[in-house]
C-alpha cells in the first residue's frame, strides 16, 4: 500500500491488501479531539461528583452520629414507628440509623416488608400515597440478605451517585460554549451544581430511606437521554420515575418539548429557523410512541392496588388522608403567603396566649417557624426559576413549573406549603441554573456552600431527635 499523504487517510481491511474507504485527515482530527473531549468530561464528572458525594456523605454521618451523642433521640411526637423499623438494631445501630430513618422512612420500609394491603381497607390506606418502585427496590435488596434499612440507604448512595454524574453531564451540556463573567463556563457551572445539590440544605434526605435520590437519578437521566435523542431510554426511565412518585408523571411534558423543540444531540431540526416560527423544529416520527411509556409506572401501580382489592385512584385520593386539599393551580402560594404573615405576628408578638394563625397544630412559635421557613424556600425558588427561564431551554423551565403545581395547588391547612424544601430538592433545573450564576460569582461559592452546609447539619439534626422537617 502506497504512503499516506498530508490530505487524507486510508482505512485498510484486515488483511491490509486493499484500502477500504479515504477519509480526510481533518475529519480524523476533528473526532480524535470530539472523543477526547468527551472522555475529560467524563472525567472530570466523575471526579467532581465523587467528591461531592463523599464529603457531603461524611458531612451528614459525623452530623446525625454527633447530634444523639449530644442531645439523645428525641420524642417520637406521634410519628408513626413500629418496633424494629428505625430503631432495635442494637446501641450502635439504632446511632447510625438516627440520620438515614425518620418520619417518611418508616411508611418505605413496612412497605417493603408487608406490601400495601390494600384489601385491609382504611387500616392500610395511608400507604398508598407512596409510590411503589423504592420499597420493591429495598424489597430487592434485602432478598440478598441486606437489612432493610441498609438496603435502603444503599439504595439511596448508589442513585446519588449517578445522579450527580448524570447532573454534571448534563449542566456542561447545555453551557457547552457558555463564557459568563469572570471566566465561567459550562465546567465550572457543571461543579457548582452538583454541590449545591449534595450539600442542600435538604441534602440529607438524599441518602436517607427516602426516595428523593431515586427520582432525582431518574428525571436527570431522562433528560440526558431526551437531549441525546434516545427515546427508548426515556420512556425507560420515565416509566420508573412514574413508578417513584406521583411527580413522575409530569415528565411527560419536558420529554415532549425536547423531542418537538429541542434541542437535540441526535439529528439536525427538519424545519430551518426562519420556517418555524411557533412551529415544532422537528416533526413527528414513529420513535415518538417511546413516550407513552412515562405513564407506565403509574398505570401499573393503579392496577395493581385495584387487582388486590383497593381502588385504582387511592395513590392520588390518600393525599387527603395525609390532610392535603385542592385549593386551586397555585393557591396554595397565596396561602402559604398568609400563614408566613400570621407567623410574623405570632413571633414579633412574643407570646403564645392569642394564636394568630389558627389552623396551625401544636406550639403557635414553633409553627409560626415552620411557616416562615417555607415561604423563604419559595421564594428563593421562585428567583433560581426564573433563572431557570432565562439560562436553560424551555423544557427545564415547564417542568419545574409543572411539578411545583402538585405541592402549590394541595397545601395543608396547618403548613400550606409542607413538605417544600424537600420537593425543591430534586427540581435540578434550579440547581443548575443556581451553579451557572454562582460560577459567574466566584467570591460567593465558599460563603454560600458553608451556609448551605450549615443549614444542612442543623435540619439534620432536628430530623435525627424526631422534629419534623419537610
Amino acid at each position: 500500500m502506497g504512503p499516506m499523504n498530508s490530505d487524507t487517510a486510508e482505512l485498510s481491511s484486515p488483511s491490509g491488501s486493499r484500502p477500504t474507504a479515504t477519509i480526510p485527515s481533518a475529519t480524523v482530527g476533528l473526532r480524535e479531539r470530539l472523543l477526547a473531549d468527551a472522555a475529560q468530561a467524563r472525567a472530570a464528572a466523575i471526579r467532581d461528583s465523587w467528591r461531592a458525594l463523599w464529603r457531603s456523605r461524611l458531612l451528614v454521618l459525623l452530623a446525625g452520629v454527633g447530634t444523639i451523642l449530644l442531645f439523645g433521640y428525641g420524642p417520637k411526637r406521634g410519628a408513626f414507628d413500629p418496633p424494629g423499623v428505625t430503631h432495635g438494631f442494637g446501641w450502635l445501630g439504632n446511632l447510625l440509623a438516627a440520620s438515614v430513618a425518620r418520619w417518611d422512612s418508616a411508611w418505605y420500609l413496612v412497605i417493603a416488608h408487608y406490601g400495601y394491603r390494600p384489601d385491609l381497607g382504611s387500616f392500610t390506606a395511608s400507604r398508598d400515597a407512596f409510590f411503589p418502585l423504592y420499597p420493591l427496590g429495598i424489597r430487592s435488596l434485602s432478598w440478598l440478605g441486606l437489612a432493610p434499612i441498609v438496603a435502603g440507604v444503599l439504595l439511596s448512595l448508589c442513585a446519588l451517585a449517578l445522579a450527580l454524574y448524570w447532573l454534571h453531564r448534563l449542566t456542561e451540556l447545555e453551557l457547552r460554549g457558555w463564557r459568563g463573567r469572570g471566566g465561567a463556563d459550562g465546567t465550572s457551572a457543571a461543579r457548582l451544581a452538583v454541590l449545591l445539590v449534595a450539600f442542600a440544605p435538604m441534602g440529607f434526605f438524599l441518602s436517607a430511606v427516602y426516595s428523593e435520590s431515586l427520582y432525582l437519578m431518574l428525571s436527570v437521566g431522562l433528560f440526558w437521554f431526551a437531549r441525546q435523542g434516545r427515546w427508548l431510554q426515556v420512556g425507560l426511565l420515565g416509566a420508573l420515575a412514574s413508578a417513584t412518585r406521583s411527580t413522575g408523571l409530569v415528565l411527560i411534558l419536558p420529554a415532549l418539548l425536547i423531542y418537538l423543540y429541542g434541542p437535540r444531540e441526535d439529528r439536525a431540526p427538519d424545519r430551518p429557523a426562519v420556517m418555524r416560527g411557533r412551529r415544532p423544529a422537528y416533526r413527528l416520527r414513529a420513535d415518538v410512541l417511546w413516550l407513552a411509556l412515562l405513564l407506565l409506572g403509574t398505570i401499573v401501580f393503579a392496577a395493581a392496588l385495584a387487582l388486590s382489592g383497593g381502588d385504582a385512584l387511592a395513590p392520588f385520593r390518600s393525599q387527603q388522608v395525609w390532610g392535603r386539599h385542592f385549593a386551586g393551580p397555585y393557591v396554595g402560594v397565596w396561602d402559604g403567603l398568609k400563614a408566613a404573615f400570621e407567623g410574623a405576628r405570632q413571633l414579633l408578638s412574643a407570646q403564645s396566649q392569642h394564636v394568630y394563625f389558627g389552623a396551625a397544630h401544636g406550639s403557635p412559635s414553633v409553627a409560626a417557624g415552620h411557616n416562615l421557613m417555607l415561604i423563604a424556600f419559595l421564594a428563593v425558588a421562585l428567583v433560581a426559576l426564573v433563572a431557570t427561564f432565562r439560562r436553560l431551554p424551555l423544557a427545564y423551565g415547564v417542568y419545574v413549573l409543572a411539578a411545583l403545581a402538585l405541592s402549590l395547588s394541595y397545601p395543608v391547612s396547618a403548613e400550606p406549603l409542607m413538605s417544600l424544601p424537600r420537593f425543591l430538592l430534586v427540581l435540578f433545573p434550579l440547581a443548575i441554573a443556581a451553579g451557572a450564576w454562582l460560577a459567574e460569582h466566584p467570591r460567593l461559592e465558599r460563603p454560600l456552600l458553608c451556609a448551605s452546609s450549615l443549614l444542612m447539619v442543623v435540619f439534620l439534626a432536628q430530623f435525627a431527635t424526631w422534629h419534623w422537617v419537610a
